[in-house]
């Protein structure tokens, strides 16, 4: 073995470091049901991003929508992660029309000044996470929400603040979309796998993370089928801040940029006191995603709901979601 190889490290075992630094942050990245539907494989200066099939919810999100936004989200971590390096790196979305589940090569190809936003976005990233309880009833920051909506615009991907009336509207279209839902025994043996105790390991999501009762909100949450562990306080979403994320196309390679928009904005919030929670619920049924899109007058076709808050009633943070080992998203050819 070469010790010397070993000390000091040629660059282009410096490159590969660096893209597999990036991977693992990449890692943390939130993703529909925690499923984590994203696989990396290493070669060289290049980096894949592949779709992992076995990861997405076939009855729930059987088109791989919400998957392909959640590994638009991976994407994002990871050229924050680059970026934070002083790496620089050419990002080429759906690569090979033969290959629908290669979503993204990331090519090294030098070094660029390092990025102190994306240095801040780095530390941001392990200590995001959701937190389903009702918001807190202190109003959101105008200057907040403007600096989400334009980290969202720098993704091509919009921001849209829904209007009380359009809440109202959400908040049926999301209750029509889950007792559907409810009504689907695939639907429900699904939902069972990746929230009950029979959950793949590292993915998946624990009670300690679902609220231990039905909260009192205009906007309903997530039904996981049962309760969980995390105790909830009293607080409501009055305060709160519904957005819809859209953009002009609907195909994977929006649902990607919509991704990598969802992952801008929601550090950006994060770095800012901003507590944000998901909704997709109201997109993964078609007449309550149709019913969405109405509320902006079909100008975009809508990816997801994001409810913004300030910290949770309870004043305490709940727990993460389990992640996949590395050893389990990288390949290293």
């Amino acid at each position: 073995m070469d010790i010397d190889a070993l000390t000091h490290p040629t660059d282009p075992q410096l490159a590969t470091g660096a893209l597999a630094e990036a991977a693992a942050a990449a890692g943390y990245a939130p993703s529909i049901h925690n499923t984590q539907p994203w696989r990396w494989r290493l070669t060289g200066t290049t980096l894949d991003l592949r779709l992992a099939p076995t990861r997405v919810l076939q009855v729930t999100d059987p088109d791989g929508r919400l998957a392909t936004v959640s590994c638009g989200v991976a994407l994002h971590h990871a050229r924050v992660a680059l970026s934070a390096q002083g790496r620089h790196a050419t990002v080429t979305r759906m690569p090979d029309n033969t290959d629908p589940e290669l979503l993204a090569r990331l090519q090294l190809d030098g070094r660029t000044p390092v990025d102190p936003a994306a240095v801040l976005h780095l530390r941001t990233i392990p200590l995001r996470y959701t937190d389903r309880r009702p918001a807190a009833g202190t109003p959101l920051d105008p200057d907040g929400l403007a600096a989400i909506t334009a980290a969202v615009e720098t993704q091509d991907t919009h921001l849209h603040t829904l209007r009380p009336d359009q809440v109202l509207e959400l908040a049926a279209a999301t209750d029509h979309a889950q007792s559907s839902a409810a009504a689907d025994p695939a639907w429900q043996n699904e939902l069972a796998q990746w929230t009950g105790p029979a959950r793949p390991a590292g993915t998946g999501i624990p009670d300690a993370v679902i609220p231990n009762h039905a909260t009192q909100t205009t906007v309903p949450g997530r039904d996981f089928g049962h309760h969980g562990d995390l105790p909830v306080g009293g607080g409501h979403d009055e305060m709160a801040v519904f957005v819809l994320l859209y953009g002009n196309a609907d195909g994977p390679l929006a649902w990607l940029r919509a991704g990598e928009a969802l992952s801008a904005g929601w550090l950006t919030a994060t770095e800012r006191g901003i507590a944000v929670v998901p909704h997709s619920a109201p997109i993964e049924v078609i007449a309550a995603r149709q019913a969405i899109r109405a509320m902006i007058a079909s100008i975009g076709h809508p990816y997801l709901v994001l409810r913004l808050s300030g910290v949770n009633s309870a004043g305490t943070g709940a727990a993460h979601t389990p992640r996949l080992p590395t050893g389990q998203i990288i390949e290293h050819a």
